[in-house]
């Protein structure tokens, strides 16, 4: 009897313990969840930069914000996209095999109707990639590269973009 009541009893402080925590919680409310996050996202039009990886992050944006062409724009976001690649795997005949991209993203939301900065950030994401000896697939491994590079920064603009939103005061 005593070895039954020592195993419940874990049991029973642990169900306690995670009704305390859980009752911690009742005030949280998701990002996603807060006025005017949500609306103000996809009130946002992406003004793509120069280049293939400019193209990409602007398809991303696009999709993360849920911005529909025609719908009621607020903001404008100017992107200016920097990417280097360096070769950091190399073989014994000194040949890369192993390749890292880095993407420096600059952005500015403007207002749409005055052209006045609201917020700008710098976004810096790094992707590595290998690169095989046949040429397509070395393309192929980067254009690869270039996507994850586009998709992860597109995440972290949207994330910003949303604490922005969600501290700032409605109108």
């Amino acid at each position: 009897m005593k070895r039954t009541l020592l195993i419940g009893a874990p049991k029973l402080l642990l169900a306690a313990l995670s009704t305390t925590v859980l009752s911690a919680c009742a005030g949280f409310t998701p990002l996603y969840g807060r006025p005017g996050v949500e609306g103000g996202l996809s009130s946002i039009e992406t003004v793509a930069a120069e280049g293939r990886g400019g193209y990409l992050l602007r398809e991303q944006l696009d999709d993360a914000l849920a911005h529909r062409p025609g719908d009621p724009v607020a903001y404008k976001l100017a992107l200016g996209v920097n990417e280097q690649r360096f070769s950091r795997g190399v073989r014994l005949d000194s040949v890369a095999n192993r390749y890292e991209l880095r993407m420096s993203v600059d952005w500015r939301l403007l207002d749409a109707r005055t052209g006045v900065e609201a917020h700008k950030g710098r976004t810096e994401v790094s992707v590595t990639y290998d690169s095989a000896d046949q040429p397509y697939a070395a393309i192929a491994a980067q254009n690869d590269g270039q996507e994850r590079a586009a998709t992860e920064a597109a995440r972290k603009i949207q994330l910003d973009l949303a604490t922005w939103l969600a501290g700032k005061k409605p109108a």
